[in-house]
């Protein structure tokens, strides 16, 4: 599954290219200007703020930041902290790489139903494209990993959900 979050985000730029705001310049733009010169540091004391406040896309961004150790040391628990903070409200890349992190351990316990409602989720909220169509492959993979009625369980989750 490791392998799923390299294909999908192949480098913080690529996730922030898929929900970069196309608004005119403000914090989360500069920041994301910012992260494509590669200067993290500004990208994250502009995001920071946004991201304590709520802003979702700034809550992903901030999580790539740590997943990847860009700007700050690398920490998959604070990732996966500012991950769910952006899924529980309905992104869908978000959910996807939360998805992913449960399925490999990365910063959560491992967890093959909640990776399952996570991706679930995250799936049916990305447009199609190749990030998200490689997921999809390797949600065929999960799947290999789970009984029936685990599946059964992820998909109950997934139903049930609600934004936050």
């Amino acid at each position: 599954m490791r392998e799923a979050v390299g294909v999908l985000l192949s480098g913080t730029l690529l996730a922030y290219l898929l929900i970069a705001p196309m608004a005119s310049a403000g914090p989360l733009e500069d920041g994301f200007a910012a992260a494509e010169r590669g200067d993290y540091v500004t990208a994250l004391r502009l995001w920071r703020p946004l991201a304590d406040q709520g802003d979702k896309v700034a809550q992903f961004n901030l999580a790539t930041l740590y997943y990847y150790g860009q700007g700050m040391p690398l920490d998959y628990v604070e990732a996966a902290k500012w991950l769910r903070m952006a899924a529980d409200q309905g992104l869908g890349l978000a959910q996807i790489l939360l998805g992913l992190c449960y399925a490999s351990g990365d910063g959560v316990p491992e967890d093959y139903v909640t990776a399952h409602m996570w991706l679930n989720l995250g799936i049916s909220r990305t447009p199609a494209g190749s990030q998200r169509d490689a997921v999809i492959a390797n949600f065929g993979q999960l799947n290999d990993r789970m009984t029936k009625a685990q599946i059964a369980e992820a998909q109950k989750l997934a139903h049930d959900w609600k934004p936050k």
